[in-house]
């Protein structure tokens, strides 16, 4: 482990929250040991005035790392390949490193928000659940029709070539939440198919999923 003698790291994380999945990615990827602390978004444990104080937002994920505490997905990430250099999450070049930042906003401010679970209750409430359906659906086929144009010419086993970077981090979770949670078919996305089918071959990706997490729901 990369950060074998130092104070082990701790993670508050929701088992299906696809911003904590990314996370636990990237802690995969860096080979770093940690504690996962769940928080049970679906029980209100995030209004918790103990966690509010980790977390003012009240969200997941939130990553302690000492007197260190970063609540921001994509900051404990940039803040993680900082800190732990290898593997790089950024390639060198820098139009490719474009494209990556380029995808991870797509689906950071395009696509997640527009499912998360205040928003679609919300929807389900003042609304009604047909209309939930219909909002989420439209979200994410609107970022993965952007998603696919964009890296159709630069795939190559991953989302922006052979080497796994930050793009597949972001993609990842998105693309199991859309299958899994909201059916959506990926047949008009073939290069984002792809690189999902890719991830089922990296223990990274696998040992991250929603359903391998300590507070996901027994299926006994």
């Amino acid at each position: 482990m990369a950060n074998s003698g130092v104070e082990k790291l701790k993670l508050y994380s929701y088992w299906r929250s696809s911003c904590a999945h990314r996370v636990r990615i990237a802690l995969a990827l860096k080979g770093l040991d940690y504690e996962y602390i769940p928080v049970n978004l679906l029980k209100g444990d995030q209004f918790d005035p103990d966690f509010k104080k980790i977390n003012p937002m009240g969200t997941v994920p939130a990553l302690v790392d000492g007197d260190v505490v970063i609540n921001d997905s994509f900051a404990i990430i940039m803040y993680l390949d900082e800190k732990y250099p290898e593997p790089p999450l950024l390639p060198r070049d820098l139009h490719k490193r474009a494209v990556n930042y380029q995808a991870m906003s797509i689906v950071l401010s395009g696509i997640q928000p527009h499912q998360n679970l205040p928003v679609i209750r919300l929807i389900e409430e003042k609304i009604n659940a047909e209309e939930k359906t219909v909002w989420v659906n439209n979200a994410i086929t609107k970022g993965f029709t952007a998603l696919e144009k964009q890296l159709v010419s630069c795939a190559g086993k991953h989302a922006t070539g052979d080497e796994i970077y930050l793009a597949d981090l972001f993609l990842a979770p998105q693309i199991h939440g859309a299958i899994n949670r909201f059916q959506i078919n990926m047949e008009p996305y073939p290069t984002l198919a792809k690189c999902y089918e890719s991830y089922n071959d990296l223990p990274a990706f696998q040992n991250a999923v929603p359903e391998k997490q300590p507070d996901a729901p027994s299926t006994n």
